[in-house]
């Protein structure tokens, strides 16, 4: 990951090319410029015009976060559990991609942002990091680069040994997992032809979070070809971490 400095400059970029995507890029610019801006002019040109104010939104807040992800790092960083929670549920990136499942629906704002449907998103953010800093953390110990992640953090704060960690997170996910079916009892009805909407909404985002959660293990990022394998034994060996000062 780059430093803070080339971060926030490519973000501005990106965000800049987002809300202009008529407008034709500087020359010698960072290509990121001009990938954003055919992405969204080509998305606009068919997505919902809710879904596109849900998106701008959401991907502001995540790529900016990505920004105070970068300065942690570079600063060598390890924040509290509760403050990481709040900037990983962030950095995840999961909202802005959630957008998809309205981008042919128009989702009013006020359902968007009702608290109830906050707390059912928030929730598949959760759940969605926790399982992706699992499964990711055993190659991101072995790089050094395991700040922001949530077992090294929970091991460090709550003085616990990776197994205890892993178990600590596994809870965790299963009680944000409940927070989610009991909110979905909570949904108020907005009329029947919103309702439907709202159903087929809500059920994407249940299908997220056992999407990415089989992504982790199918994608061969994290375990290579071994993780059909760890999803079945769930054991991992661990791989030798860089030579670097204690913590």
């Amino acid at each position: 990951m780059e430093n803070e400095a080339v971060t926030k400059e490519r973000v501005d970029i990106v965000l800049d090319a987002l809300h202009n995507p008529h407008k034709i890029r500087p020359e010698g610019e960072c290509i990121l410029g001009e990938i954003a801006r055919q992405f969204w002019a080509r998305a606009i040109q068919s997505a919902s015009l809710p879904s596109q104010r849900h998106f701008l939104k959401t991907f502001d807040e995540y790529i900016n976060s990505v920004v105070v992800e970068a300065l942690d790092r570079e600063q060598g960083l390890m924040r509290s559990l509760d403050n990481y929670i709040k900037l990983r549920c962030a950095t995840i990136g999961l909202k802005p991609t959630l957008t998809l499942l309205e981008m042919g629906m128009d989702l009013p704002d006020e359902v968007f942002h009702h608290p109830v449907i906050m707390d059912l998103a928030n929730c598949i953010a959760e759940i969605v990091f926790i399982d992706n800093d699992m499964t990711s953390y055993n190659k991101e110990q072995a790089t050094g680069n395991e700040f922001h992640n949530l077992i090294s953090i929970v091991m460090l704060e709550l003085d616990l040994d990776r197994g205890s960690a892993m178990a600590w997170a596994a809870h965790y996910n299963a009680e944000v997992q409940k927070r989610f079916i009991d909110g979905l009892a909570k949904v108020p009805s907005w009329g029947p032809s919103v309702d439907v909407l709202v159903k087929e909404y809500l059920n994407g985002l249940a299908n997220w979070a056992r999407a990415s959660h089989s992504w982790n293990f199918e994608s061969q990022r994290y375990f290579g070809t071994m993780g059909l394998e760890i999803q079945q034994t769930r054991l991992v060996t661990l791989l030798p971490g860089p030579d670097r000062k204690t913590m």
